[in-house]
């Protein structure tokens, strides 16, 4: 009798044990009693459902549930790192800004262009078309050699020859200019009885803009004496003309003899 009440007495001081240091055992060791001689015997009972479940499930701590606005679940690096989290603008407010300047750009690009080209257009080198038009530069070579030989050629025997020559190749200011530099010669034909010939060995368009050109001549002279005794004498010429075109024919406008 006696052992039975204390066998009672130690299943009942088992459970109360059991009951307030459940929190503390380990999931490896649940048989084991705490303050054991030494022995460890199954754990047979039916541990009281009140005390036992409220003392091993605690309550949850509303306070320390994370705040889903708080950022909970983001990365923040390491634990205590309290450096504050660098935010990614948003891409909806950079593509404004994007496009304001790339609209800045190209409207500052269109200006430029466009000064650049009315620049280029308003460039007298620009518009010089003496390598680039091969057609016309052969035209004004051509007609501007034949009107050469013609003015500065000079026959005693036919001096009307080269008014004619005048009127038909000179315009402007080359018509008293070509007086001056024939004054000489229109003196001296009928005594010593002249012929003055010119032919032009070559020529080159330095510019030609439109219906104006201006040209580099080189020529040779030979002057005829046929009076008592026979003499011809040459010389090579080089000068410039500023040439016109009027009815479809060049004329010479200015002679630039390169002296003052």
């Amino acid at each position: 009798m006696s052992t039975t009440r204390h066998l009672v007495n130690r299943r009942r001081r088992l459970a109360t044990v059991a009951a307030t240091t459940a929190p503390a055992r380990t999931a490896a060791d649940p048989g084991t009693e705490p303050g054991s001689s030494g022995g460890s015997a199954p754990d047979t009972e039916t541990r009281p459902s009140g005390a036992s479940e409220s003392a091993r499930v605690p309550e949850p701590d509303p306070a320390a549930e994370p705040d889903p606005a708080d950022g909970a679940g983001e990365e923040d690096g390491p634990a205590g790192d309290e450096r504050p989290r660098r935010r990614l603008p948003r891409p909806g407010l950079r593509l404004p800004a994007v496009l304001c300047a790339a609209t800045v750009l190209l409207g500052a690009f269109a200006a430029w262009a466009f000064t650049s080209a009315a620049a280029l257009r308003d460039d007298p080198t620009r518009q010089n078309t003496a390598l680039t038009d091969i057609g016309r530069t052969s035209e004004v070579k051509g007609q501007i050699a034949e009107a050469v030989g013609a003015v500065f050629s000079y026959n005693y025997a036919a001096p009307g020859k080269s008014g004619l020559a005048a009127r038909k190749y000179l315009t402007g200011k080359a018509v008293q200019q070509h007086e001056d530099m024939l004054a000489e010669v229109r003196a001296q034909a009928p005594e010593q009885k002249l012929v003055l010939t010119t032919t032009v060995t070559g020529s080159g368009v330095e510019q030609l803009v439109g219906d104006r050109a201006r040209l580099l001549v080189f020529a040779d002279q030979s002057n005829t004496r046929t009076g008592k005794q026979e003499e011809t004498t040459y010389a090579a010429a080089m000068f410039a003309v500023d040439a016109v075109r009027r009815d479809g024919t060049w004329r010479i406008a200015a002679i630039d003899t390169f002296t003052r």
